[in-house]
This record gives structure tokens, C-alpha cells and sequence, in this order.
């Protein structure tokens, strides 16, 4: 569904999630939790934890180290990551072509993302994906400040919480269901649009854009 308030200006400027939005994060992550289980001497569920991505880091180390020790296992983590994470990431299906249409209608793409802002461009850097802007370390309702910043009439992610960011940034939610989010939930949360995934995306836009124009 579509709520017809929104004004989105053309050309637009779309935000976008990373982690499950433009990129397969899960197996890079998965590698990532492991080494750090062996170098901390610690148990994690590297299965388990990659069924629940979207939110911050912290939100999902206290599962297994105790509050005390988050922000240093987090660096830790975070150092770890380049080697061990982006490399073994790949894009996710249409990805490229999401941000070429953004593009091709004369817009501007921004990233904005909970991730560590310097791993996310790392990720985007590897993947030959390059948005206008890339913006780290919000999420959920923090994502609005970006969008703002940025003039964001769309927000494009996989999460409630990127559905609440764009909310609160009065941004059209375009969700996609790629995520650990079901379409039912995304369209609970409030997205405006829900997609199976981004190859849907272009078409979307195309379809969208005159009612905007």
C-alpha cells in the first residue's frame, strides 16, 4: 500500500539500509561472530545471530558477554571485521540496479546504516557500489536525523526499525522483505510499500515517480 500524503520531490533523493537491504551481510557476519567466539574463549551462536540482524552490535553481544565487556568486545569485533567479513559478502539481488534507478531518474542514493560507518563503506567500496552519501552507527528512529540532513523523501530497508526511522523522518517506508522481518510485520510497523526483494524496486520506482512529478 501507498499513503498518498507523502510529496516526495523529483528528482528524489532515497536512503537505503545496508546490512540485508543492499547486501547479504549473514555469512561475512557468521565468520566475523566465530572468530571472535574463538578469540574471546566465548560462546556464541553465530547461526542464531544472523537470523536477527538489522539492529546495533551492542544489542547483540549482551546475549553472550556481559554488559561490562560490550564496548570492549565491540572494538574488538569491529577490528576483526575488515579481514574476516567484507570479502566473503556479496550483493544482494539488485542492489546495483536499485541504486542505478535512483540515479536514472535523476536523483541522489544515500546509505544510512546501524553498522560501524567505516566497515559499511568498506562493505559498499568491495561490492563497486557507490551512493552519494554513506552514514553509520544510527538506527531506528536515529536513521531520521540523516534522512533530514539529506533531504530523504524515501527510505528503503529490510527492518521495523527502518520503518520507524523513516516515519519519523516523514520519509515514504519502502520495505523489503529480505530481512528478518516478515511482509506482515513490515506492513504492521507502517511501511508504505512493502517488496519482495530490490530487483522490485526499479519497477516500483518508475510506477511511482509520475504520481510524484
Amino acid at each position: 500500500m501507498t499513503h498518498m500524503a507523502y510529496t516526495t520531490p523529483f528528482p528524489p533523493t532515497v536512503g537505503f539500509d545496508l546490512d540485508m537491504t543492499l547486501i547479504d551481510s549473514r555469512p561475512g557476519i557468521h565468520a566475523c561472530y566465530l572468530a571472535l567466539s574463538e578469540r574471546t574463549g566465548t560462546y556464541i551462536d553465530a547461526d542464531l545471530a544472523i537470523t536477527r540482524l538489522g539492529p546495533p552490535l551492542a544489542e547483540e553481544l549482551i546475549n553472550w558477554f556481559p554488559e561490562e565487556q560490550l564496548a570492549e568486545t565491540a572494538d574488538l569485533y569491529r577490528s576483526m571485521y575488515p579481514t574476516i567479513a567484507i570479502a566473503a559478502t556479496p550483493a544482494m539481488p539488485g542492489a546495483r540496479e536499485a541504486i542505478a534507478a535512483v540515479r536514472a531518474a535523476g536523483g541522489r542514493a544515500i546509505v544510512v546504516t546501524a553498522k560501524y560507518e567505516p566497515n559499511a563503506k568498506l562493505h559498499l567500496e568491495h561490492l563497486g557500489i557507490h551512493p552519494d552519501e554513506v552514514v553509520g552507527d544510527l538506527w531506528a528512529e536515529q536513521k531520521a536525523e540523516a534522512l533530514r540532513e539529506h533531504g530523504a523523501g524515501i527510505y528503503v530497508g529490510d527492518h521495523i526499525g527502518d520503518v520507524r526511522g523513516a516515519r519519523k523522518a516523514d520519509a515514504l517506508s519502502v520495505a523489503v522483505a529480505t530481512g528478518p522481518c516478515s511482509t506482515q510485520e513490515l506492513s504492521a510497523a507502517g511501511a508504505d510499500v512493502v517488496l519482495g526483494d530490490l530487483t522490485e524496486f526499479p519497477g516500483w520506482l518508475a510506477d511511482y515517480r509520475p504520481a510524484r512529478a
